[in-house]
């Protein structure tokens, strides 16, 4: 069992990275404090990947066949990625991380099944650019329907920050529905834990990771990027759930950096290119890019020195 310590490990890194980025917009815009923003997004996430999170697992496990070994191998060296990748301050994608590692065992193997690997490559890339449309469709009609309210700039604002806590916790959900496939999964198919252990596992390790080490990413993603005013956020918040909960469905697991990422670049298009910082921008590709590379690089290296 002392196997599960790099699960555990990659819940950490992915709460520290990935699960914060649903309420990202709402803390660096000062709408909802860091604290509180934690403690909901735990309690959802929970609630998530208990309730839905199993589809996930089947998906993962096609990429290839595991045992202890490689599944030790896969979830230590996505770990290691994603925690590079949190020190360098960057949203970067578990899910890739936890599939280039997966890929470079199969690779090693020479038991990669591509079908599958086709199926996840192509949401990945659907992911931000569904939540560019989406959040570019969603600013139209409810800015359009928030005009119309017969209420004051004070009630509006009231308003808007009472949704943006209640599409933070749908977002909150919805990842742990979408992404706790990446931390137990390749256990539950080795046999070691159920699939119920896995979901419970992955949920708290992810939690644990929101709690201790979740601020930098979210003043990246949610101020770094474009600044975003409180409807904005809203409007982030509810396009990148739909999206990763969309996926959740479908049992592929989606970054909710990427998401979010795609509709805060979707709230830079509206207001305008000079919005957008490109700078930031380009290291957040980068870091989407590297990750899978380095994740790949690393198990495949980790499983050939176990082998031998």
């Amino acid at each position: 069992m002392f196997r599960l310590i790099s699960s555990l490990f990659m819940g950490w890194a992915l709460g520290a990275n990935d699960s914060a980025n649903v309420f990202g917009p709402a803390v660096a815009s000062h709408t909802l404090k860091h604290s509180r923003a934690v403690v909901l997004c735990s309690l959802f996430l929970i609630a998530g990947a208990l309730l839905e999170g199993g589809e996930g697992l089947r998906t993962l496990s096609s990429l290839t066949t595991q045992n202890l070994d490689t599944a030790f191998a896969a979830s230590l060296c996505a770990a290691l990625t994603v925690s590079l990748m949190s020190f360098l301050k960057l949203p970067v994608s578990t899910s890739q991380a936890m599939a280039g590692a997966i890929i470079g065992i199969g690779l090693h193997l020479n038991q990669l099944n591509l079908q599958g690997l086709n199926k996840i490559v192509i949401c990945w890339i659907g992911t931000p650019l569904g939540t560019i449309i989406v959040s570019i469709i969603l600013y139209k009609i409810l800015g359009w329907f928030l005009e119309k309210l017969p209420i004051n700039i004070f009630t509006q604002f009231t308003l808007v920050k009472y949704a943006i806590i209640l599409a933070g916790c749908y977002g909150s959900y919805a990842l742990g529905a979408n992404n706790v496939a990446n931390i137990a999964g390749v256990y539950a198919e080795t046999g070691l834990i159920t699939p119920f252990q896995a979901l419970l596992i992955g949920s708290l390790s992810i939690s644990f990771g929101v709690i201790s080490y979740s601020k930098k990413i979210m003043i990246t993603v949610g101020k770094d990027l474009v600044k975003l005013d409180p409807f904005s956020s809203l409007i982030a918040l509810i396009s990148s759930a739909l999206v990763i909960h969309f996926y959740a469905k479908l049992g592929v697991p989606v970054s909710s950096s990427q998401a979010i990422i795609g509709a805060v670049l979707g709230m830079g298009i509206l207001k305008g290119l000079q919005t957008i910082r490109f700078r930031v921008l380009l290291r957040v590709f980068i870091g989407w890019l590297g990750t899978p590379l380095i994740a790949g690089f690393l198990s495949y290296a980790g499983i050939s020195m176990l082998s031998f």
